[in-house]
C-alpha cells in the first residue's frame, strides 16, 4: 500500500485515549516510586545486595515503560492536549533523566531517517559500512569497535548517555531545548534532594543508580534491536521510502506477555514506524486487526541475542554482519 492508503487504514488507532493514559500513569508511576521507597528503605535496613538488586532490576523494568510514555509524549500520542502531552513528557523526562525537547528533536530526525543510508547519524546507532569501516584512521576503526561492542554498547553507553549527556545542551540546541534541559535537571535535583532527605544521600545515590543502570540497559537493548537485524533496510536517499523503512527496517519483537506490558509494547516497532501517532497503548489491537502487519520480520528473545554482535553494514549484500565474519573474508 501507499503512504496516504496506510495512513487511512491505521486513522482509527491513532486515537488518544484519556483514560488508557490515566491507568498507565497509575499502574507504573506509582509503582515505580513505591519500588524506589522499597528499596530505599531495604538498603538503611541492611538488606542483602541481592534483595536490593532484585527490587532495583523491578523498579529498572518500570522506567522502561515510563520511557516509553514518555516516547508517546514525544510524537504527540498519549494525551489529545498537546499542552499535557508538552507537561507529561517534562514529567516523564525527569523520571527517566531525559529532557523532552532534545530527545523529540532527534527522535523525530530518526523516524523521517531511519534505513537511510545518506542521513545517518541523529537518534540511531551509529553503523558504518564495510567500505567506511576500511577507510576510517585506525584510532576511528578502533573506537568504532570499542563503541559496537556488546558490553560497552549495552553497559557502559546507556548509562553515561542518561546520567551525563543529558545534562548537557549541545552547540545546535536551540532556546527551548536548553530551557527544557534545564527544566529536567531541576526536577532531577529536587527529586534527589526529597529522597536524600528522607533516606540519606548515600542510599539514594546507590539505589538511584542501580536502577538507572538497569532501566537504561534495557532501554538500549529495546530500541537496538528494533533495526539492527541481519537483512536490515539500509538505502541511498534516491532508493528509500519511508513504507519499506518501517516494515522492512524494523522488527516485530515478540515478547512474553509480561516483558511485552513493560517494554510499552514498543516490540510492534514497525507498526510505530508506519504512524508514530499510534499510542503505545494501541499498537497490539492494531496488529493483532491487521493481517498485513503481521508479514514482517518477527523474532523472539532467543533469536534477538546474536543482533548484539551484528556490527557492520555490507552495502553489497545488503546485510548486517559482524566483525568476525567480516575478518573471515566475508
Amino acid at each position: 500500500m501507499k503512504r496516504n492508503e496506510w495512513n487511512a487504514s491505521l486513522k482509527a488507532y491513532a486515537i488518544p485515549n484519556h483514560i488508557k493514559a490515566i491507568i498507565q500513569i497509575i499502574n507504573t508511576v506509582i509503582p515505580y516510586f513505591g519500588l524506589l521507597v522499597l528499596a530505599l528503605y531495604s538498603f538503611n535496613r541492611g538488606a542483602s545486595p541481592l534483595i536490593i538488586g532484585s527490587i532495583s532490576l523491578a523498579a529498572g523494568f518500570f522506567m522502561v515503560r515510563i520511557f516509553i510514555m514518555f516516547h508517546d509524549c514525544t510524537h504527540g500520542s498519549f494525551t489529545k492536549s498537546k499542552k499535557l502531552n508538552r507537561i507529561l513528557g517534562h514529567i516523564f523526562g525527569t523520571i527517566v533523566f531525559t529532557p523532552f525537547e532534545s530527545w523529540r528533536h532527534e527522535h523525530g530526525i530518526h523516524h523521517g531517517a531511519v534505513g537511510n543510508l545518506d542521513r545517518r547519524g541523529t537518534g540511531d546507532i551509529w553503523t558504518l559500512t564495510i567500505d567506511e569501516y576500511k577507510s576510517k584512521q585506525w584510532y576511528v576503526k578502533a573506537w568504532y569497535r570499542l563503541y559496537r561492542n556488546p558490553l560497552f554498547l549495552f553497559g557502559v553507553a546507556p548509562f553515561f548517555l542518561f546520567l551525563i549527556l543529558h545534562r548537557f545542551p549541545t552547540r545546535k540546541s536551540t532556546m527551548k531545548e536548553v530551557a527544557s534541559y534545564i527544566i529536567t535537571n531541576i526536577g532531577i535535583l529536587g527529586v534527589g534532594v526529597v529522597f536524600s532527605l528522607l533516606f540519606g544521600f548515600k542510599a539514594y545515590g546507590i539505589v538511584q543508580f542501580i536502577i538507572l543502570v538497569f532501566g537504561s540497559s534495557i532501554g538500549v537493548w529495546m530500541f537496538y534491536v528494533q533495526h539492527q537485524f541481519d537483512e536490515v533496510y539500509w538505502e541511498e536517499g534516491k532508493e528509500w521510502n519511508s513504507i519499506d523503512a518501517a516494515l522492512k527496517g524494523s522488527t516485530f519483537y515478540k515478547l512474553p506477555l509480561v516483558f511485552e506490558w513493560f517494554s510499552g509494547y514498543i516490540g510492534y516497532h514497525h507498526i510505530h514506524h508506519l504512524n508514530s501517532r499510534i499510542p503505545n497503548y494501541n499498537l497490539k489491537r492494531c496488529y493483532l486487526d491487521n493481517q498485513s502487519l503481521k508479514e514482517v520480520k518477527t523474532i523472539n528473545f532467543r533469536e534477538s541475542i546474536h543482533l548484539a554482535f551484528l556490527q557492520i553494514y555490507d552495502k553489497k549484500n545488503k546485510r548486517l554482519i559482524s566483525f568476525r565474519r567480516l575478518q573471515k573474508g566475508y
